[in-house]
């Protein structure tokens, strides 16, 4: 994947700036959420701005794919999520984590139509939990 296709990740802050130093030291595309919104904006408000300027969420928020308000803006919004359902690892384990999967991102996100919802697991495998079928028929 060339440098201008590679898609630019956000770090929600549940992960920490660890995470966005060890992506952005490997060259991949971050920002990190505070950088952008205030430390109160709501999970429904921000998905629809960084998924309008095409950039994929890494986060650990578990409930971002079961509350029905969040799972509608991400369906809305056309986001493209991945949740880290292994929680009981250091800042470091993340970031190592999201280092060694991160062309596994890269690669799914260019098979797989927004919006949608995939999770990471503590052995870098990614699947897809939630589908764009799945998700637009919340908005119906």
């Amino acid at each position: 994947m060339t440098p201008s296709n590679r898609p630019t990740f956000v770090i929600d802050r549940c992960l920490g700036k660890t995470v966005t130093h060890a992506l952005a030291e490997t060259a991949a595309q971050v920002e990190h959420l505070d950088d952008h919104f205030g430390q109160d904006t709501q999970d429904q408000e921000w998905l629809p701005v960084v998924s309008d300027r095409g950039w994929v969420v890494l986060t650990k928020d578990g409930a971002i794919g079961t509350n029905t308000l969040e799972l509608r803006a991400i369906a809305r919004a056309g986001a493209r999520v991945f949740i880290l359902v292994s929680g009981n690892l250091t800042r470091q384990q993340m970031a190592d984590l999201f280092v060694r999967v991160l062309p596994k991102l890269e690669k799914f996100t260019q098979g797989n139509q927004a919006p949608f919802i995939a999770k990471i697991y503590k052995d870098s495998r990614v699947e897809l939990w939630r589908n764009r079928t799945w998700l637009l028929k919340l908005l119906s």
